[in-house]
């Protein structure tokens, strides 16, 4: 299966289907699916802008309306998770996830799909200590702190996914975990994100909690964003297993913002044999953990 991946959207579909589409004629081959990891900003008019956590200079309508509204298709399927720069009162219509407008999925404060044989699982927001043990209390109208915290990963959403036993081919968050830049080659890193040491030397950069999660799980892939800076790594699980790991900036000029990935698991349905191939399938061990959180996995249930 052929998977473009975005870091950052900042709701510039137009600029990123058009990036797509020039990728997929230099390459002379059709990408089956989309994958985003965050910052999406689904907003659809400006009721939805004004609850977007960011300075009001930055707030942009951008192209996402179009979508919503019909006057465009995704021309691929999208799926997306949150970042810390969403239309938050949207996204909280679909706590468990949703289309948010005809072919592109959002997968919820956390979640586990199919598609064409390919296993998904996400995670949506950023960590901050000081709200993970929370409970998801934010809604509309959001005071000033209410429009931050509504993004905060919460370790309930970590322990529902550290209870999926089967294998993840990909999981999708859009903040790091914490100790990747291990992984990888922090030098190239920070000649390019200088700001960056001092979170690293402090153990402040990324999630503890998407540790346990590429511990735990041992995705094939993981992708992530939030850093506006490409930053691949490998994670080695022993026994042969390994977590490729690739972060990806925004769509800019001149930004790494979106990679194409051959991604073949021996269980993939072609998109071209079947209507049905391409079909988001809501994950059955997911919903087993969602209907009964306190079993271990859909297995010794």
């Amino acid at each position: 299966m052929l998977v473009g991946v975005v870091g950052c959207c900042h709701g510039e579909l137009d600029v990123i289907y058009d990036t797509l589409a020039e990728a997929e004629k230099r390459l002379d081959k059709k990408t089956d699916l989309l994958l985003i990891c965050g910052d999406f900003q689904s907003v659809r008019n400006e009721d939805d802008l004004e609850c977007v956590a960011c300075p009001p200079k930055y707030r942009q309508i951008n192209t996402f309306y179009k979508y919503y509204s019909g006057e465009k298709t995704a021309p691929v399927l999208t799926i997306f998770v949150g970042g810390n720069h969403e239309a938050s009162n949207y996204l909280q219509e679909l706590p468990y996830g949703g289309f948010v407008a005809p072919n592109i999925y959002y997968m919820g404060y956390a979640g586990a799909i199919s598609v064409g044989g390919l296993r998904i699982a996400g995670i949506s927001g950023i960590y901050k200590k000081h709200d993970y043990d929370a409970p998801h209390f934010e809604h509309p109208p959001y005071t000033e702190s209410s429009l931050r915290s509504v993004y905060h990963m919460r370790k309930e959403d970590v322990e529902r996914l550290c209870r999926i036993s089967g294998h993840v081919d990909v999981f999708l968050s859009h903040d790091w975990p914490s100790q990747i830049t291990q992984y990888g080659n922090l030098q190239k890193l920070l000649q390019r994100k200088r700001f960056l040491k001092e979170d690293i030397e402090r153990n402040a950069l990324g999630s503890p909690a998407l540790d346990e999660i590429i511990s735990r799980l041992q995705p094939s892939y993981f992708f992530a964003a939030h850093l506006h800076a490409k930053f691949p790594a490998i994670v080695p699980h022993g026994e042969g297993k390994e977590t490729k790991f690739l972060a990806l900036s925004k769509p800019l000029p001149g930004q790494d913002f979106l990679q194409v990935v051959e991604i073949d698991n021996g269980k993939l349905v072609q998109p071209d044999t079947t209507d049905a191939g391409m079909e988001v399938v809501r994950d059955l061990e997911w919903l087993a953990i969602m209907r009964n959180p306190k079993a271990e996995s859909m297995e010794e249930s």
